[in-house]
Formats: C-alpha cells, structure tokens, sequence
C-alpha cells in the first residue's frame, strides 16, 4: 500500500509535524508527514562519497541539487546513508528514488534504525525477511509502508543491489509524526513504589502497558502486591520476560510461573509490554508475542495496593521473590489502566515514594558489537608490539546459537604452531597445533550457545595459559606453556579470509557465526568504529555497531508441544512423543476416527484418534469396535457399570457424575464429525418413580449435550422434550396411565432402558435420581459408554463429469501453515485438484500427467513446485491419496504411498501465505485444466469442506461418489466379498470360511472324541423337509470334476480322521493323518475300485502344532500343499467324477457302510484336537455349525468356539477378550438387577436364593444325564429354538457392562 504524495516544504513541514504529531501511547491521527525535506546538512552522514557534489546532504527526494543525489566512492555492500532525525520519531514509511539524470539507482537495501547513532537494529517486513524492494529507473519514488511504526531517531540505509550498468545512486525520504515520552532512569539500586489503595478499583479489564530497554539480561521491572498478600512480579532472567505469582509472603510459600515470554530482551532496544487482566486469564505481550495463561484465584481481583519498579527494597521480599537482580535500565510510558505513573514520579505526587538514584531520561551506554553472519565473515586486527614482553592477553564477549565455530586463531612463529580458541558441542577448546599435530589442548565451560553473552578470557604469562569463561575461575583451564607471539602476525577473529592465502590463517573449524562485542587485546579495549572505517585492521562481510542474532524458537514455529532448537540460520523441530510430525510438528500421525482405521485394514482395539487432525485437539486413546459392519468409538467414563441404590431417609436426591475419558473438546469434535452416536440409559426399580409426579415435575432428570450441558426429562429410547419413556413411545407401559414402566410404582422390579440417540443431547454428563426415600425403594441404573459410528469427513466426495465444472468455497487461511488432503480418483491425465489465488501469491494442487502430481505456490519468493513422479498411473478409476504441506521450513508433497518429495524454504525470504479470492475446488478462476473425476476427503488444515452439500446446488458436479471397492476391495481377505455401499465399504464374509469385518478372523472349534457336525451337501429339492432351503442353506452340484478344500488342524492324535465326504453312490473323500503321522488322501471315485490313496511328504504332523492343508482336484490332477511347503502332485487313474455327494462329516462319524474296515474304525475314534478356517468349495461347514443356526447341519456331543486356531505368532487381527458380567459368579433375585461392583447387603437372602439355584440346576442336570443315556443328544442348528415365555420374564434384563479395557464385541455377518 502506497503513501500519498505529499510536497511541502521547509517550516510548512516542520509546523505540520508540531500540530499533528502523535504521542507514544499511540493515537488515531495521520502519522505520514515527509520528515527528511526539512532537515539541515548536519542531519545526513555517510560511509563515503564519490565527490562533494555526490554527498549526503543532496539525498532528498524530488530534488536536484549537487549531482542529483548520494553516491558512495566505491558501489559495494559496506556502504551506508545515515539520517539524524534530531529527536526520537514515530517512522511509518520509507522512499528511494534514483541519482537524478543518472543510470544510478538501488534494486534492494537494508533499513537500521537507532536511538543513539549505535547499536543499529535491522528492521524486517516479517518474521525473516530483511530485504526491500528499491527502484527500477533513475526518476520514479518507489515507497513503502512500514507494518509497524519503529521509533527511532537514527535512520541508516544500507544498499543491497543496485543498477548492474550504473552505481549506487539514492534519493530518500521519511515518514512519520512527532512522538513524545515519559522515560524513567534505574541504576540497579533505584525504584519506584506507588501506593494505589486509596485509588477506586477497576472492575472491568485491567491493564498494565510499559516499555523497557536495557543491557543486562536479568532485573525486576515490575512487582504488584495486592490485598491478602497475594502479588505478581515481572522478572526478566536470561532475556526472557517471566510472569510470577506468589500467595503470601511467608518462606513456604512459593512463587509460581504464569507464563515466559520473548528472547534476547537484553539488547538495548525499546520492548512494548502489555499485561491484561481479562475475566478468565492474563495475557503477556511483549512487542508482537501474546501469550495466555488462567488466572489464579487469588488474583481474581487484582486490588493492587501497591506497584513497585526497579527493585524490591526493605520490604524483607528480596530473597522470597527473585533470584535475579535489580533492573538496571529504562521504562518508558508506563501506565495502569489510563494512569500515567511515571507522569506521577515526575510530578513528586504523594503517593509515590523514590528510593535511590531515579532520573527522568534514560542513559545509553555506548556498546558496540559485531555481527559474523556469513561463511566468509572474518575480523583482522594487527599485533602489538607489547607482545614482545611475553605477555598476551585477548578477551571478548560472544553470543550464538552455533554449538561450533572459530573464535579467535594466530601464529607462533618461534615455535611454528598455530592456535585456535574455539567452540566444540557448546565447549570452550584451546589448541595449539605443530605441523598437523595437537600439542595442547584445553577445555571450559559447557552449553555456550544458548544465546547468552559470554565472556571469554585468554591470558599467557610466565610459564603460564589459561582460558576463562565468564570471568569464572571455577570454569577456566590452565597449564604451565607459554606463548610466544609475534607483532607481525595478525590476530583472527570469526574465521580466515578466503581470498588472501598469503596471511597464512587456517581455520580447519566451523566459522563462527553469531555476535562479539568487548573486545580487548592487551587489556585495550577494539575500536570497532575505526575498523568500520577502514582505519584498523581489516573485515569482510560483516555488520558492525549491530548484533543481528535472531531467536527462530521465539515465538517458537514448532505445534502441538513440539520442542524447538535452533543454530544461527535455522531452527529444528524434535516432535518425538507430541503425536505430530513434519518440519514444524504440524502434522498428526493418527487418523481422525475409527472409520479411518478400518479403512486401512485395521482390526479392533485401542487406537490414538485425532479428531480435528493439525488443530489444537490432543490426540486421545480411544477403543474402536471393529467387529460389526460399522465403526465404533467407545468413550468409556468413569461408571459404566450397573450400580445399584438403596432406599435412604436422607430427603436428598442420589447425584451421579460422569467423567469421560476424552476431554470436552474433543467429546465435542467426536460426536459433529460421527454420522450417528448413541448412548445406552436404564433405569431398573422397585418401589422408585421415574419421571411422573404429582406436581409434575420429574423425580428424576439427566443432564446432557456438550459444554455444562441441559437437563432433560426424557428416558432412553423416548423423543427429546417428550417426558416419556420407551414403553410410552411404544404404548406398552406396564402401567397405561403412565409413560414410564417405573412410574407404575410396583412392589416388584421393572426397567425403563433404551438409546439416547439425539447427538445434541449427547453424551450424558450428570443423573439425579430423586424417589429413592421411602422405605422399600431399590433402583439401579446405568449409563453406558457413548458409542459413535460413521465419519462425516471421510466419505464426504463429490463427483465432477465436466472440464468447466467447479466448486468455490471461502478464501483459504494458511498464512504459516498449511496442509492439504484428499482422494482422488479420475479416468484423465490431468487436471486441477484446487488453486486459490492472491494479488501475487498462489497455491495449486494438479495432475500434470497420468503419474505426475504437482503442489505449487507463491508466497513472494517466486514460484515454486514440489513434484512426484509415481510408477504406477493415476489415472485408473482408483482412489488416491494426496497430502500437501506447507510451512515456514518446508514443503513437502505425498502421493499415496510413494516416495514424499520435500523442497526448503528459502531461509530469509517471505512466509506468509496471503490469498484474497475463492478457492476453486476442481478446477480454476479461468476454467481451465478442469478436473474429471471424484474427489473426496477434502481437508484443508484439518476442516473439512463439505463438497456434497455445495455440489447439490452447484451444475456439472454430483454429490457423492461411488465406487470403493476397485480400491479397497482387496482388504477383504480369504474369498471375502467386496460389497459397495452409499459411503464406503463392507466385507460379505459369506463365500469365506472365517469372520471378521474384513474376513479375517480364523473360525475355530475345539473337538472331543465325541464331537460330531454333519453338513448336508445333497440338492435341496432331494432334501428332507426339516432343513431349511433359506439362503442361508448352500448347496453345491452333486456330482463334481474338481474340489477345493482348505483347513487348519492342531492335535496330537494319531492316527485321527480330518474330514470326510460321502455320496449316494458308495463314494468317498476322506482326509487323514495316518499312523505314521502323515497325511493321507484317499479319493475313492468308482464304487467297484478300491480307493486311491495319496501321502503327502509332510510328517510329523501330530505334533500339537497348527498345521494349514490345501487340496486342490481339477479332474484326475490332485496338488497337496502342507504349510508353507511345496505342492505336491498327483495324478488319479480311477475316474474323474465324485458322484452324488451327499455329506461331509468332522470329527466322529458312524455308519460308514460303503468304506473299508480301517476306516471305519477309525472315524468312531473321532477326532480330539483343533478344527478351524475350514472350506470345501462354496461351503464352510465348522462356520455354519458355529455361527449360523439356519445352516443345514447336525451336530452331536460338545463344541464352542475357540481361539485355538490361532497361530502361536502374533496375529495382527487377534481378537481382544471380552468380559462380561455375565461371567462373574453370583446369585440373585430372579427380577433384580445384577451388579458389578456392589453387592447386596443381606448375607442370608443371597445364600437362601444361591442354595435355590444351586438345586434347580443340579436337578436339571440330572434329567439331562438320564435323557443322554438313552438317546445321543442330536442338535439341528437349522431348527430355531423358541424361548418360552415364561423364562423371558425371569431375567427382565441384560446384566452385561462395557468394560474399557476391553469393551464387548457382538459379531454380525449377512448371508445371502
């Protein structure tokens, strides 16, 4: 944005810059008067000019005195155009303008300002960049507009670039205002102390705004003591500014850190301060840095009594309150809420007391520094004669951020060594070297590059060297050598020049990069000005009169708890245990929802679920319940369990609370991105009310919905606001005249269970149970884990059928970071995914190619494309993934699983991403390159756009977009069956012999000798009329050419019958493992030959091992293969028809008249070990038997399912334990709820009924062992078993509670 011209002249300019000046606290009025047009000849300096027609004084824009502008004597980058504004001033832009009538113009310059004409501070347009944009001709005035107004007195200008077919040429004006100031002067032993309690208090937001300056890196600048001895004080240690709290005075109690703010306060320059009491926290601002923290509750109300500045004096609090010493150096404006204090000390107010030596102007120390910035910064200063005595000392003071790097080297011509005093791991080494080889070495001090300054001593006398660390004698080294220098060999500071080998300086180091300042040889201080001039010594690129160390870690650019370091030119990330990853731990290495997960092929358990993704959102540990069709999140909280309350005379109602494992936030982010959650709430009673009252109002009431949460006045299964209950809902209430079974008031036990399934209410934070005080009165209730499926993002896609067909959304806000990712998949070779534009700045996302994909942007840097080059093409009609990072270190691109490609960001350039026009999703602002095809998932710094809602309303794009199982079909492991659904994907387990949602759960069950389960094979019309023809029944073609047969088995019988297969016509399949512990096949396929029988090389297969077959006939060709062994082949000579078959048979079989004797015999003998993941064609008959009631099977004697199919390594998909209460012994009443944790109080009662049981159960017992003498007990699984009615009514509930360490999982399969 571009200043107005203005054109005044002489005393015009300086009486408009009187009227309309601004004062430091900050103002509304116009603060851009030209500064510079007014200004005498003394007010402008220089480094050099080519003549006196070329000086300074002729540097003003628009004239043409002199030469027409400043030109140096020599165009280099040591060049510099100084501007004495005569007071401080409020500077809010700058302009440049060419030589006049000249090819003499800048391309680019450095801006410095000052207070004193020293220690020059470098202004930056942002966080990095240093450079601004100069000129392109002689004759135009090019402005700019600072930011932030900088106050300064001093401006130095310094060229950076310049016409290459010209020199440096420059016009230059200022703009601004006056600026004016109440300044305060401490020493280290002066303060202030302001008493305030006769002052009104502040009810609304109080503020406390200052700014300081100072050299030392530690002082007190501010301590505030309140009613009931509570206090704060403002303490800068080590250059950062610390807020602390303290209760009471007393040694015991100490003081708290609120907060830390800013780095490297400790330079001589002006920091704004700004402390704000708001009505839940305090905000730290120092200069453009906030920080937050909660407000203790004894600072609720400040009621400052009083506020002390520069010291804690004779008030015994010295040693309570600080470790650090006073403040020594300057405030300026310091005011309390609209109170001018330091006005107040100036006006020797009462209610201000001075201790020591306070004046009202503050004092500048003359420091001057140098700044190492470059691999080829190096300082030469000469040696000195004095050195001939023997005596040698060099001291300085450094800061860095480097762990490494050469601080001083010379040589010592009499002994033809070298030395160099260096950094090595953050250490202080001394070395002398001879002819390659170390003959001294010293080491002091430790952990010098934190930023600091650091005093380094180097001493040589008499049979003496040491090295000392910040004047610390117990940090220094010693020996007895002594050195020898030379006053014709210079001393080396930083590094070597580059060019001049001829000085014979070696540096086999690290440069250093960082600060010095204080530099003494000899005990003679460096005139670092007279080298600046060229007058001492010599330099090359280095700033003088300036330290220009930046602290990258603050404000630290590392997320999500990520911990910063940093040397001189960049800074690092270390993300290990934050859960996030990337050059800034911006990233979230978990996914946002169980859905996601299983997408991805994952089983239930435990997972980290991240639900706002690289938002502020913690990642949580959450149970995903895998085992059903859908997704579950399982949030447990802290009482699950079913609790049982007893009848109390106490008037009060019962208070229950919950306690989520997930905090509110995230509770929150969970139920808006789920399609569906639902939490289960019962209430079981006797003699205890629900909801109906005589006056109306509910006995009892839950409060739920996120935040505090609402009381609501409905039950599970009811409508929100109805007051009702499930049976009201349903018109079945024990009790018509109420909506509630519990409103009946019976002497008996009844429930009121159901879902809470409105997300709005959800989940359940508190339940009050209010009629439990009469005598008689029993309840329990239960509220169980919220449950919550489905991903509202995930799926969220739209479909694109046309090249000109787009979608818009707002503006993307990515200004530091941004992260993009999404789905694609497309039938073409190229096309926009999305572009949002600026005035300047981009960003794209493209298919270049069929195996190309492109992330480019702009953020003032000039164009920039991050690539990946996959090789596989895109361009299937599959989904693909896509994610795309950008940050102030990096940016990084990933395409599905292959290689991500990641390009650095310049490391002073621009950072900020600022865009102002729609973004296009599926194409671009000019309706080219379009893309064709579907994109889903579409997240942009972890929000989702909602492209179905905006594709509804939008021509040429669907919403929604189908078509999963070409992707994701594949997770569908073991014969399972891909089936396409509206969002996502199921897995039809049918066609397998194992479970699981992606089929992949091994179906085991452990076999006795007595075991038995008939499968009937025979066609469906032949068969008897007791078995089912539902779709649930499989029946294959009676006469076959070929099988396929697969199983696992785990025993240590031998010899012991795997499977059988018969037929109506006296043929047969049998698989076994014969006495010699080898497997054996035997195929009779004609009923007049004797059986074929095949032996595979397997042996020792009877070991209690798992042990995997898969048999595979296609005609007379049969191939065994045994484990992960070799497949054998074999060949039948019989015949090639298996006719007529009729049933397969595990474990046990009987009456087997068409086979031979030895087979016979051997399948009475059964089967005892493991049986699992067993298939013959389309049929798998253990899973049938075990899982599926309607399926035509028989089965005889004991079987469960068991996990004994399960390999002995490690099985990703293992499924957890589940334990219900179910499994917890106990006895009670046949209407009474059964409790996990609570017991009833009646010994008696409970044995009584236990004995009842144990009787009851002991007779049933008895009857069954008679019935199973008589007759073998047969069970037809196809036959559904009725309960009576009478026996559903015994237990009027489930008794079953989610537990969080291994919530329940209900396996649920469809069969067609």
């Amino acid at each position: 944005m571009s200043l107005r011209s203005i054109k005044l002249t002489g005393i015009t300019a300086l009486v408009a810059a009187l009227l309309l000046g601004s004062r430091g606290t900050g103002g509304e009025e116009v603060c851009d008067i030209p500064l510079v047009t007014s200004l005498p000849s003394t007010s402008f300096r220089s480094s050099s000019q080519l003549t006196s027609s070329h000086g300074p004084v002729y540097a003003k824009v628009n004239r043409r005195e002199g030469a027409g502008g400043w030109s140096p004597f020599i165009s280099d980058r040591y060049q510099w155009l100084q501007v004495d504004l005569g007071r401080r001033t409020q500077i809010t832009g700058v302009a440049t303008q060419g030589r006049y009538g000249s090819s003499d113009w800048l391309t680019a310059y450095l801006l410095m300002f000052s207070d004193t004409g020293h220690n020059w501070r470098q202004h930056r347009q942002e966080d990095s960049l240093g450079a601004f944009p100069g000129n392109t001709n002689a004759d135009t005035v090019v402005q700019y507009k600072l930011n932030q107004p900088v106050i300064a007195r001093y401006l130095r200008l310094i060229p950076l670039d310049w016409n290459p077919m010209g020199r440096i040429g420059l016009r230059l004006e200022i703009y601004g205002c006056r600026y004016t100031s109440d300044v305060v002067n401490f020493d280290g032993s002066s303060s202030l102390i302001y008493r305030l309690g006769v002052w009104p208090n502040w009810t609304g937001m109080e503020v406390i705004t200052l700014k300081f300056k100072t050299l030392r890196n530690s002082g007190m600048l501010l301590h505030a003591e309140g009613r009931r001895d509570h206090s704060f004080t403002l303490v800068l240690e080590e250059g950062r500014l610390l807020l602390f709290y303290r209760e009471g005075v007393s040694a015991s109690s100490g003081r708290e850190l609120l907060v830390s703010v800013g780095s490297l306060l400790d330079d001589q320059h002006w920091h704004h301060v700004k402390l704000e009491r708001l009505s839940t926290h305090l905000n730290l601002t120092v200069d453009e840095n906030t920080h937050q923290a909660d407000i203790p509750a004894g600072l609720s109300h400040w009621d400052i009594r009083q506020l002390t500045l520069g010291a804690v004096q004779s008030h015994g609090l010295q040693e309570l309150i600080l470790s650090s010493k006073n403040f020594h150096g300057c405030l300026e404006n310091l005011f309390y809420n609209e109170l001018n204090l330091v006005d107040l000390a100036k006006k020797n107010n009462h209610q201000v007391l001075v201790e020591g030596n306070v004046t009202f102007s503050c004092t500048e120390p003359v420091s001057v520094a140098v700044t190492f910035s470059s691999s080829q910064s190096f300082l030469q200063l000469p040696g000195l004669t004095s050195w001939l005595s023997g005596i040698v000392s060099v001291a300085l003071q450094f800061r860095t951020w480097n762990e490494a790097g050469l601080l001083i080297t010379f040589d010592l011509p009499q002994q033809e060594s070298k030395v160099w005093l260096y950094l090595r791991e953050a250490k202080l080494c001394l070395e002398i070297d001879k002819a390659g080889r170390t003959q001294l070495e010293l080491n002091a001090g430790s952990g010098l590059n934190d930023g600091q300054w650091h005093s380094v001593e180097l001493n040589s006398g008499e049979n003496h060297l040491s090295i000392t660390v910040d004047k610390d004698k117990d940090i220094a080294a010693y020996t007895s050598t002594r050195l020898h220098l030379s006053a014709e060999r210079p001393l080396f500071f930083g590094g070597c020049p580059v060019q001049e080998p001829h000085l014979q300086c070696r540096n086999p180091f690290k440069v250093f990069q960082g600060c010095m300042r204080l530099l003494t040889v000899d005990n003679q201080p460096v005139d670092l000005i007279k080298v600046q001039q060229r007058l001492l010594g010599n330099y090359s690129h280095l700033q003088i009169d300036m330290c220009g160390i930046i602290d990258r870690c603050s404000p630290s650019h590392c997320e999500h708890g990520g911990r910063c370091s940093q040397s001189w030119s960049t800074f690092h990330c270390n993300c290990s245990n934050s859960g996030y990853r990337g050059a800034t731990c911006h990233s979230s290495i978990y996914e946002q929802s169980c859905e996601a997960y299983k997408h991805k092929g994952n089983a239930s358990g435990h997972y980290f679920i991240d639900v706002d993704g690289s938002g502020p959102i913690r990642p949580q540990l959450i149970y995903c319940n895998m085992t059903e069709e859908k997704a579950w999140m399982v949030i447990q909280h802290n009482n699950t369990e079913l609790s049982t309350v007893y009848w109390s005379p106490d008037t009060n109602p019962h208070l229950v609370y919950f306690d989520y494992a997930s905090g509110a936030e995230q509770l929150a982010a969970i139920i808006s991105q789920s399609e569906h959650c639902e939490q289960e709430l019962s209430y079981y009673c006797r003699k205890s009310r629900l909801l109906n009252t005589p006056e109306g109002a509910p006995y009892s009431w839950w409060v739920g919905g996120l935040g505090p949460g609402q009381a609501q006045t409905y039950w599970g299964g009811a409508q929100p606001a109805s007051g009702q209950c499930a049976c009201g809902l349903q018109d079945n209430c024990l009790d018509p005249k109420y909506y509630c079974n519990c409103d009946a008031d019976y002497d008996q036990w009844a429930n009121d269970s159901g879902l809470l399934t409105h997300k709005e209410t959800l989940p359940v934070r508190s339940l009050v149970l209010g009629d439990i005080q009469r005598p008689g009165s029993e309840a329990a209730y239960r509220v169980g884990p919220l449950r919550c499926h489905g991903d509202n993002n995930l799926w969220n896609a739209a479909y694109f059928d046309k090249e000109t067909s787009y979608l818009h959304f707002p503006t993307f806000h990515g200004e530091l970071n941004a992260d993009i990712s999404f789905l694609f998949k497309t039938p073409s070779s190229s096309g926009v995914f999305l572009e949002n534009l600026g005035i300047k700045d981009f960003i794209r996302i493209e298919l270049r190619s069929s195996s190309e994909v492109i992330f480019s942007f702009d953020v003032g840097n000039g164009p920039l494309e991050v690539r990946v080059k996959t090789s596989a093409p895109l361009n299937d009609d599959r989904w693909h993934s896509v994610r795309a990072e950008r940050n102030v270190k990096e940016a990084s691109l990933r395409v599905d699983d292959f290689p991500a490609t990641t390009q650095e960001a310049p490391v002073d350039g621009h950072i900020h991403l600022q865009l102002n026009s729609q973004l296009f999703i599926g194409g671009t602002a000019s309706r080219q390159k379009g893309f064709l095809g579907c994109i889903r998932a579409l997240q942009m710094n972890s929000v989702t756009l909602d492209l179905e809602e905006r594709a509804k309303i939008t021509p040429g794009v669907k919403p929604g977009c189908p078509g999963h199982c070409s992707s994701y079909g594949s997770l569908c492991q073991n014969q399972g069956r891909c089936v396409e659904r509206a969002r996502g994907f199921s897995c039809d387990c049918f066609p397998s012999a194992y479970a699981g949602s992606f089929c992949h759960e091994e179906v085991s069950a452990s076999f006795t000798s007595t075991t038995s389960i008939t499968y009937i094979l025979k066609n469906p019309n032949e068969s008897s009329r007791n078995f089912s023809a539902s779709p649930s029944s499989i029946y294959i073609d009676p006469t076959l050419k070929g099988e396929n047969i697969s199983l696992s088995f785990r025993t240590r019988q031998s010899p012991a019958l795997l499977l059988y297969i018969n037929s109506l016509s006296r043929e047969y399949l049998a698989l076994l493992i014969n006495k010699h512990n080898e497997l054996e096949l035997r195929y009779k396929l004609h009923s007049s030959r004797d059986a074929e029988v095949l032996w595979s090389r397997a042996t020792n297969l009877a070991d209690g091992l798992l042990h995997s077959v898969n048999i595979r006939r296609r005609a007379d060709a049969v191939s065994v293969q045994v484990d992960q062994g070799p497949t054998e082949e074999f060949n039948l000579t019989s015949d090639v028809e298996f006719n007529s078959i009729k049933t397969l048979i595990l474990g046990r079989a009987q009456e087997l008249d068409e086979v031979d004797a030895e087979l016979v015999g051997l399948a009475s003998l059964g089967f005892t070990g493991c049986l699992s993941g067993i298939r013959f064609n389309s049929v798998s008959p253990l899973k049938a038997a075990l899982l599926h009631p309607d399926s035509p099977v028989i089965i005889t004697g004991p079987l469960a399912q068991s996990s004994c199919g399960l390999s002995s390594t490690a099985n990703p998909y293992a499924a957890e334990t589940t334990h219900s209460l179910s499994d917890q012994p106990g006895s009670v009443d046949p209407g009474q709820p059964l409790v996990n944790a609570i017991r009833s109080d009646s010994a008696l009662i409970g044995g009584v009924i236990a004995v009842a049981i144990f009787i009851t159960v002991s007779a049933v017992a008895i009857m069954a062992r008679f019935l199973c003498g008589r007759k073998e007990t047969y069970r037809n699984r196809e036959v559904k078993a009725a309960q009576p009615e009478d026996e559903r009514h015994e237990f009027p509930f489930s008794s079953q509670a989610d537990s969080q360490s291994a919530p329940s999982e209900n396996q649920k399969e469809y069969f067609i």
